[in-house]
């Protein structure tokens, strides 16, 4: 087997346990009656159901890329994989809700671990052309798995039954964890063939700390906006942000190596890509969020029909991923703004649906509208995440990787909390109305992403 084979069939390792533990952010949505009624769940156990997850996801994707640059990516990754695979057990054979939402917390940690190694990993395996087209398999990939979630978890429950059906949702992971471990020892980089650097030398836990607290400050209120009665938990924002600048701080002035190499964000295309980055996932993930409550709640469409009725966003991201993943060597930044036009002009158009046809048949009315923006998708996902670590060096390229993914995450719970009060306040003008108001909130977030890579563009013709 030739050093080539030997890299796609890793890449293709990595994609796998991608996509698992992407599937897991959305895959739960439409299982949540299901558990509500077979674990006697209340709402609030229902949102750390959903909340817990991304805010323990979000914790380790920094110190976890940070470690694997300086131990072993191949050693986090199987790890990884292992926490996932017994955390996802655990959620299936839930008794209580107890044991059901702790064992989601450690599935999100694992999670957290796993991801930045994906990244890390392409940056050491690939090099220019074949790098792009290697992100642009894992864009695909990314987008599939958070589109595809509700409509494989709709079929799970379907198959299953609605007593048995949610478990089903977690216990899909299993085998494709013991089939990943073996794959992983045999096919991904050893940790001899990492470069050895400085970065071996400490692990900054004070870093970790102070980056840690921020983040799980800054994510709490977003994710528990409903459950947490009050604005007192919109304190934790300023105070988090008050950490994280401690935390630049700390990172400015430590002799050994620091957690997060901040000079990376002196390199536009870096800095540019992560806020752009920030700003699409929040509108990104709020589309899924309220669509689906839309036809579930407000139409009352089975979970297996609300998944299907997403199925072509799923579809076009996946399709335009990998032509994005092409092209991002030749056209750069001006691909993913011609990507974040084409989404907003399915957006536009499935709001525009939603007016002409509305009652049940928004499900079929919004397909084509759905493809387009999913197509868009998929030229700003893969080719963004290839640019903004274009100049990342591959020994450190999982820690670079888990900064920008933690913003990813960041944006997500801000999109989802931003699009799903808006959708609720507007419920009183009726469900079609309320979605509407939720898809303007969504779009707004998409814009500003469009003016993120605009701005780099003028930038960067007006650079010498």
């Amino acid at each position: 087997m030739g050093a080539s084979d030997t890299r796609r069939r890793a890449l293709a390792v990595c994609l796998v346990a991608a996509f698992m533990s992407g599937l897991d952010v959305s895959i739960v949505n439409v299982a949540l009656p299901s558990i509500r009624a077979g674990l006697h769940a209340s709402e609030g156990g229902l949102q750390w159901i959903l909340s817990g997850y991304a805010l323990t996801f979000g914790l380790l994707l920094v110190p976890a890329g940070r470690l694997g640059d300086a131990r072993s990516r191949r050693a986090l990754f199987m790890g990884g994989v292992v926490l996932f695979t017994l955390s996802s057990a655990a959620c299936g054979f839930a008794g209580n809700m107890t044991v059901l939402i702790v064992a989601r917390l450690v599935q999100g940690l694992a999670a957290g671990m796993l991801n930045p190694q994906v990244s890390g990993l392409i940056q050491q395996m690939f090099q220019g052309y074949e790098r792009g087209r290697a992100f642009g398999a894992l864009g695909a990939t990314i987008g599939v798995s958070t589109a595809a979630g509700p409509l494989i978890g709709g079929a799970l429950v379907a198959l299953f039954g609605p007593d048995h059906g949610w478990r089903w949702v977690f216990l899909v992971n299993l085998p494709i964890g013991a089939l990943l471990l073996p794959l992983a020892w045999r096919l991904l980089p050893a940790p001899d063939a990492v470069p050895r650097t400085g970065r071996r030398e400490s692990m900054d836990p004070v870093g970790v700390l102070l980056l840690g607290t921020g983040v799980a400050g800054l994510l709490l209120p977003f994710i528990q906006r409903t459950q947490w009665e009050g604005n007192t938990k919109w304190l934790l924002v300023p105070a988090s942000l008050l950490l994280l600048a401690g935390f630049v701080t700390w990172e400015r002035l430590y002799r050994r190596e620091p957690l997060v190499d901040l000079s990376l964000f002196r390199k536009r295309s870096y800095s540019m890509g992560s806020a752009l980055a920030l700003f699409y996932f929040a509108g990104f993930t709020g589309i899924f969020f309220i669509f689906t409550l839309y036809l579930q709640s407000g139409l009352h469409y089975s979970p297996l029909l609300a998944g299907l009725s997403i199925t072509p966003f799923a579809l076009g991201s996946a399709s335009a991923s990998v032509v994005g993943g092409r092209l991002v060597h030749r056209l750069g930044r001006r691909l993913v703004a011609i990507g974040l036009t084409t989404v907003i002009i399915g957006l536009a158009a499935t709001m525009a649906a939603t007016v002409l046809v509305p009652g049940r048949g928004v499900g079929l009315a919004t397909a084509l509208p759905l493809l387009v923006a999913g197509m868009g998708s998929g030229l700003v996902i893969s080719p963004n995440q290839a640019i903004t670590l274009s100049e990342v060096p591959p020994a450190g390229g999982g820690s670079a990787a888990g900064v920008l993914q933690t913003g990813q995450r960041l944006g997500s719970a801000i999109g989802i909390a931003a699009a799903g009060s808006t959708f609720f306040a507007g419920l009183g003008e009726g469900w079609p109305m309320a979605f509407r108001h939720g898809l303007s909130v969504v779009l707004l977030f998409i814009l500003l992403a469009l003016a993120a890579a605009v701005y780099d563009l003028v930038r960067t013709r007006h650079t010498p």
